[in-house]
């Protein structure tokens, strides 16, 4: 490194954002995932023998996989090639792949080739690094907040571990905030910074357990704060809800909190629990997903788990999606709240969505017989006299509005697709099939 070079990195260092500047230098240092990189645990282990396997650390943004990433290189006494997945390329990952042989030839280093926010690499760029992380030449660490098991391609996920890094905890949150605010060389020790209980509180809870969105907060907020007579900047909560703004909200909606969400969200109405399923609904609103999108599930939903139950429902969840659609955001949470406490109050029954799962399976595993000749319709005289609609009755010609006949093909006689729930509306329509059907009616 020229002088110039040192100079100006001594100068970023300077310049870099508060989270940055106070990345731990060890993992003495290090808050939090006591799981993976604690003492006795085994990542430790290996980091300790030098003996590093490839890696892949899966976690919430601000949990620690940059940091991580880099204290594992240090603490191995490797290069560190860092690159992001979302500015980088084939050619970069060729370039250092490269060097990292040559360093390994020549030097006897070991290169860890840090990958951040790996899912956004596609399948060509993954395979790339392949047969490097296979023979030796690097040691992959991918950094990810997505499900690896569908971001990474399985030979790349076969050749490493998985790590899954948890949100950190108010207190761990806490815990760090106080160190940057007591540290004179790297953090706010100098300006003398003091933050009451409940700025702290604020602080952690709008930060959504990412620590890096904590830090850089604190440092805005400090640098917002005039000094008083004595040289201390006290940091208020209405100074912290300035410097975040809005909080932080864990979620994309292309990648796992999504599916999450919304997986939370329908099992809670499913559930009977309009409290939670009202929560998740504002998760999702508050994070800007597609209003139609909810709207959507909420009709499979009233299909699929309130169905004959409640067949008003479907009718509900209908008029909702039209409802959002015509009157648009932010005012269609409220028509979208009452579709979501209407299902989940709704009695539950999933017997349609099983009558058609049932009938489908015997379509596609039995012969399509063609249809029964009474069951026909017969238009022309040819048809008539080939029996088409002979011995059809209709209906409406009888008492009740009902006469038994068999309505399917010959192989599928006695087949039985819908059983009614004693749920609901569902009761009152297995009784008229028990009434009008007898045994048949109990399915």
């Amino acid at each position: 490194m020229t002088l110039f070079e040192h100079q100006a990195a001594q100068e970023l260092g300077r310049q870099a954002p508060l989270a940055a500047r106070m990345r731990p230098r060890s993992f003495d240092e290090f808050v939090g995932q006591e799981e993976i990189v604690g003492e006795g645990r085994v990542l430790r282990k290996s980091i300790e023998a030098d003996q590093i396997p490839s890696i892949i650390l899966w976690g919430p943004p601000g949990t620690g996989k940059t940091t991580m990433a880099g204290l594992i290189a240090r603490a191995t006494r490797s290069h560190f090639s860092a690159v992001s997945a979302v500015a980088s390329g084939v050619a970069d990952l060729r370039k250092i792949t490269a060097e990292a042989r040559d360093r390994l030839g020549m030097q006897g280093q070991r290169t860890i080739l840090f990958v951040d926010e790996i899912h956004r690499f596609n399948k060509a760029q993954q395979d790339v690094i392949l047969p490097h992380v296979e023979d030796g030449t690097v040691v992959l660490i991918g950094a990810t907040t997505e499900n690896p098991s569908f971001e990474v391609v399985s030979p790349l996920l076969s050749r490493s571990r998985v790590f899954a890094l948890k949100p950190l905890s108010q207190e761990l949150l806490g815990q760090i905030i106080r160190r940057a605010m007591a540290d004179s060389e790297r953090g706010l020790g100098s300006l003398d910074v003091k933050i009451d209980d409940e700025a702290l509180a604020s602080l952690v809870t709008l930060s959504n357990s990412d620590a890096r969105t904590a830090l850089n907060a604190l440092e805005l907020a400090a640098s917002a704060t005039e000094p008083d007579a004595h040289g201390v900047r006290r940091i208020t909560s209405a100074t912290v809800e300035d410097a975040m703004q809005s909080k932080a909200i864990l979620y994309d909606k292309a990648g796992d909190q999504h599916y999450d969400t919304i997986s939370a969200f329908i099992k809670s109405v499913r559930g009977s629990d309009p409290d939670a399923a009202v929560y998740w609904l504002a998760r999702m609103i508050e994070a800007g997903e597609d209003p139609k999108f909810i709207a959507r599930r909420l009709v499979i939903l009233a299909s699929e788990d309130i169905g004959m139950a409640d067949p008003q429902a479907l009718s509900v969840a209908v008029a909702v999606q039209q409802a959002v659609h015509f009157v648009g955001m932010p005012e269609g949470r409220i028509p979208l709240a009452e579709a979501t406490v209407y299902l989940a109050v709704a009695p539950k029954s999933n017997s349609a969505y099983k009558a058609i799962d049932a009938a489908l399976a015997d379509v596609r595993k039995t012969v399509n017989e063609p249809v029964p000749l009474h069951l026909r319709n017969a238009v022309t005289g040819l048809m008539r006299g080939m029996d088409y609609g002979k011995d059809y009755k209709y209906s409406h010609d009888y008492e009740e509005h009902f006469a038994p006949m068999e309505n399917l093909p010959p192989s599928l006689k006695g087949r039985r697709y819908y059983q009614p729930t004693d749920e609901g509306y569902e009761r009152e329509a297995a009784e008229r099939l028990r009434r009008l059907w007898g045994d048949r009616g109990e399915g």
